[in-house]
């Protein structure tokens, strides 16, 4: 069976819902646009070991970006995987520092210490909040002729591979690529951002500059593998929302 294309692009909506316990390896969230309803899987953990994620968080990205962001009509737009666009690299964009990437977990014991805190944190603040956006750079899938997994919508359409794409195992070369990384994106009134960047650790960073495929494995920028310490008690989950899809403002699924 062929292997389906890679639609690389970045989806521009309103967040309409969140599930944060749906499967143990995403975090999904339901992305309304003016016509069209999407479903973003964020990886939060690997199926490989190990199963944690090197993760780096921004408050500030550069100007040039955020007008290109804000250019963007509602809805998905594919990206040339090329420089000088939108399109993201991890290893030869500039945006992120590899040196900065720390090993955090998808789920762990404790409040605000692991990956599913993080996007939980940032997708209830994106509803609370009148013209809050989100960009979810990746692989788009759909339309699908069934209702979505999660949340029952149809036809079934999302973003996935919400991660670096580039530096894999020998198994998973064939998602290798350059300027396609996957990564996340919430803006909120007054000008502010939170961008999230994730990679696996089976993933190197030293990747060829035509292919995306790893020089020599296990060769990447490794970062700190130290967890977090556990606090005693975590504090319960906060329930999945949903909420009646809007329009937004005009301009490893």
């Amino acid at each position: 069976m062929a292997k389906k294309p890679f639609l690389y692009g970045v989806l521009k909506g309103t967040v309409a819902g969140h599930l944060r316990d749906a499967d143990d390896d995403h975090y999904q969230i339901l992305v309304s646009t003016d016509n069209t309803v999407f479903r973003i899987a964020v990886n939060v953990q690997s199926s490989l070991t190990p199963p944690d994620l090197r993760f780096q968080s921004l408050t500030s990205l550069p100007g040039s970006m955020t007008q290109k962001l804000t250019a963007l009509p509602v809805g998905f737009t594919r990206l040339a995987s090329k420089p000088g666009g939108l399109a993201q690299d991890f290893v030869r964009g500039g945006l992120v520092k590899l040196e900065k990437f720390k090993v955090v977990p998808g789920d762990a014991p404790g409040v605000d210490n692991d990956l599913k805190d993080t996007m939980e944190g940032a997708a209830v603040a994106a509803m609370e909040q009148d013209g809050a956006l989100v960009y979810g750079f990746g692989a788009r899938w759909g339309p699908e002729n069934k209702k979505d997994k999660y949340f029952k919508f149809t036809p079934g359409n999302g973003i996935h591979d919400i991660h670096m794409n580039q530096g894999n195992d020998k198994k998973h070369a064939g998602d290798d690529g350059i300027f396609r990384d996957g990564c996340l994106i919430f803006e909120y009134p007054g000008g502010k951002y939170r961008a999230f960047f994730m990679s696996f650790q089976s993933q190197t960073f030293k990747t060829d500059d035509k292919t995306g495929h790893a020089i020599s494995a296990g060769a990447g920028a490794t970062p700190p593998t130290k967890r977090p310490k556990k606090a005693a008690k975590k504090a319960a989950p906060k329930k999945a929302s949903k909420k009646k899809p809007k329009k937004a403002a005009k301009r490893r699924k």
